[in-house]
C-alpha cells in the first residue's frame, strides 16, 4: 500500500512558496518489533515551521532536510502495531509530518479517544504548553499587573491572554484586524485589543496601559516591540515566544538598546517548548481547570486535505487564519 506525503524539495528564500514542496507517494513500511503505524487525522500548522526550514544547526530542533517529509505536530489513530504500549485503535498525539500515515515513535502520547482532536491541538498540546510555560513558569505573573500580548489573536496569544485574565491581570493584546480585536474583547475578555495596522500605535498603547507594562509576551516582532519595550515598568519581564514578522527576512531587524534592561532591571527570556516537556503534566492539569471554569475558549481554522497545507501555511504569515490553523486529513 502507498500513501501520500509532502517532502521539502528545496529551501525557501524569504517567503514560503509552493515550489519548495513536492507531493510524493511512499510505500507503507513493514513494521519491525516495537514499531507502530499511525493514520494521521489532524495536523497542526505553526509559525515555528518556518524556522525548521532554515539550515541552521544551532536551533532547538534540527532543520528539516531537503528530501525529508515536512515536520508537523498531529493527532492520529494506530492502525497497525507491534508495540503493546500503542495498541491498534489507540488515539495518539505527537511529532508527525505532512503525511497520511506516520511511523509512530515512543515520544507520542496516547490520548483519550473521546477528546475532540481540535481541542487537543488548540489547547492541550504544544499550543497550551507554550502559553502556560511562557506566562506562568517564566513570566511569574502577579494579580494587578498589566500584560501586553502581541499576536494576541493567534493560537498561543489568545490562550496567554485568557490565562492572564484568569490570574487577575489587566490584559492588552495586539492583532491585525478590527474583527480579531472585537473577538479578543467581546469573546475572550481582553481589557483592550489594538489593531496594529491602525494609526498612532504609541498613543493607543499609552491609553491601554496607563500604568505601564509589567509583562510583554512577544509573538511577532515588528513595530510593537520597540513601543512595548519603551513602556516596560521596573522589574518587568519580556517573554520571547516568537518573531513571526521576521522569519522570512534574510537579516533580522535590529532590536532595542539594552540600556533599559540595565536601568529598569528587566528580564528578557526566550523559550521553546521542547525545553519544557517536563512541565507538560502540570500544564495539562492547569489548562483543564481553566477550561472547566469557562475561562478558556478557542476557535479553529480547519483546512481540508493534506495538500491544503502547501498554500495554507502562509495564512499564518499574512494573518488570514481565524483561529488555530489545522489540516484535517
Amino acid at each position: 500500500m502507498t500513501y501520500k506525503a509532502i517532502q521539502l524539495s528545496k529551501r525557501p528564500s524569504g517567503d514560503i512558496t509552493p515550489d519548495i514542496f513536492a507531493t510524493v507517494e511512499l510505500e507503507t513500511p513493514v513494521l519491525e518489533e516495537g514499531q507502530f503505524l499511525v493514520k494521521q487525522t489532524y495536523m497542526s500548522l505553526d509559525p515555528a515551521m518556518r524556522t525548521w526550514l532554515n539550515p541552521r544547526e544551532d536551533s532547538y530542533m534540527p532543520p528539516v532536510q531537503v528530501g525529508e517529509v515536512m515536520r508537523s505536530y498531529g493527532v492520529g489513530e494506530v492502525v497497525e502495531s507491534r508495540n503493546a504500549n500503542y495498541p491498534v485503535g489507540a488515539r495518539v498525539m505527537g511529532v508527525t509530518g505532512w503525511a497520511e500515515y506516520v511511523l509512530g515513535n515512543e515520544e507520542m502520547q496516547v490520548v483519550d479517544a473521546a477528546l475532540d482532536p481540535e481541542a487537543l491541538l488548540s489547547v492541550f498540546y504544544v499550543t497550551g504548553l507554550t502559553a502556560y510555560v511562557g506566562l506562568i513558569k517564566i513570566g511569574r505573573p502577579q494579580a494587578g499587573e498589566t500584560i501586553l500580548v502581541s499576536g494576541a489573536a493567534g493560537s498561543v496569544g489568545s490562550l496567554v491572554g485568557q490565562i492572564a485574565k484568569a490570574e487577575g491581570l489587566r490584559v492588552v493584546g495586539t492583532a491585525g484586524s478590527d474583527e480579531k480585536c472585537r473577538w479578543l474583547e467581546e469573546e475572550l475578555g481582553f481589557d483592550k485589543a489594538i489593531n496594529y495596522k491602525s494609526g498612532d500605535l504609541a498613543a493607543q498603547l499609552d491609553a491601554a496601559c496607563p500604568n505601564g507594562i509589567d509583562l510583554f509576551f512577544e509573538n511577532t516582532g515588528g513595530p510593537i516591540q520597540q513601543l512595548a519595550y519603551e513602556r516596560m515598568n521596573r522589574f518587568g519581564r519580556i517573554l520571547v515566544c516568537g518573531m513571526i514578522s521576521e522569519y522570512n527576512l534574510e537579516k533580522p531587524v535590529p532590536g532595542p538598546n539594552w540600556m533599559d534592561i540595565n536601568l529598569k532591571g528587566l528580564r528578557v527570556e526566550g523559550f521553546v517548548v521542547p525545553d519544557h516537556l517536563d512541565k507538560a503534566q502540570e500544564a495539562t492539569e492547569a489548562l483543564a481547570k481553566y477550561v472547566q471554569n469557562g475561562q478558556i475558549r478557542f476557535r479553529t481554522h480547519v483546512l481540508d486535505g493534506l495538500e491544503s497545507a502547501i498554500d495554507g501555511i502562509n495564512l499564518l504569515f499574512n494573518g488570514g487564519n481565524e483561529g488555530k490553523l489545522l489540516v484535517k486529513l
